[in-house]
């Protein structure tokens, strides 16, 4: 495969199992709002956060703002830490930061939950910028946030930057500002979504993609 310097990760379905505390939180909206589950609350785990009660829930732009501030009410004292690590991803970065890759992280969860989700997992020591959205909603799709890391880590050639993620908005976001995308399908999406979005590249679990980056 290609050679590349700089990886940039997703976090949630990518470095750690995130669903039960998204869900949860997302339940706890639902509920408090009077609001029934929609089918498949999978689909919460990925996208933007409003634009899931909006698209999945068919709320107006009023009530999805509403059922946001509930979800994050619980999220950043309970669901935050309703997560665990990935078998495998601690080695996985180990070998690959010993490979003398550049690694940040580009997420659209709010920066202030993913970092202290990176320090008690102890892995934020693997990367030289995590980066993610604001808890007000800005800088929430993908494109946006690797923007935004590229340019915290000086604006690297873009052509030598991967992005690594579990669902087709990390491919798209990565599509729409040059880069390169690595599926990992031990996340939330799977390989026919991976094939649909077209990923360059696809990895089975953490012990394959650093062998495939040579880690």
């Amino acid at each position: 495969m290609k050679k590349y310097d700089t990886l940039l990760f997703d976090l949630d379905g990518t470095l750690t199992d995130s669903a039960p505390g998204i869900l949860n939180c997302a339940r706890h909206a639902l509920k408090t709002m009077g609001r029934p589950e929609p089918e498949n609350m999978l689909r919460f785990v990925g996208p933007p956060l409003i634009d899931s009660f909006l698209e999945f829930c068919g709320m107006n732009d009023e009530d999805a703002h509403e059922a946001v501030r509930l979800y994050r009410e619980r999220y950043g004292d309970v669901g935050l830490f309703e997560n665990a690590v990935y078998e495998g991803i601690p080695e996985m970065l180990e070998a690959l930061d010993k490979a003398g890759y550049r690694m940040a992280v580009a997420t659209s969860k709010p920066e202030v939950f993913a970092t202290r989700i990176l320090d008690k997992f102890g892995l934020a020591k693997y990367f030289e910028f995590i980066g993610g959205g604001l808890v007000n909603g800005v800088r929430n799709e993908k494109d946006e946030v690797i923007e935004y890391v590229l340019e915290q880590l000086g604006q690297p050639d873009r052509s030598g930057v991967l992005m690594i993620g579990d669902r087709k908005f990390d491919v798209i976001g990565a599509r729409q500002t040059g880069l390169d995308c690595m599926y990992a399908l031990w996340g939330y999406g799977g390989r026919e979504e991976a094939e649909e979005s077209e990923a360059l590249y696809i990895s089975e679990t953490p012990q394959e993609l650093a062998e495939m980056l040579g880690g």
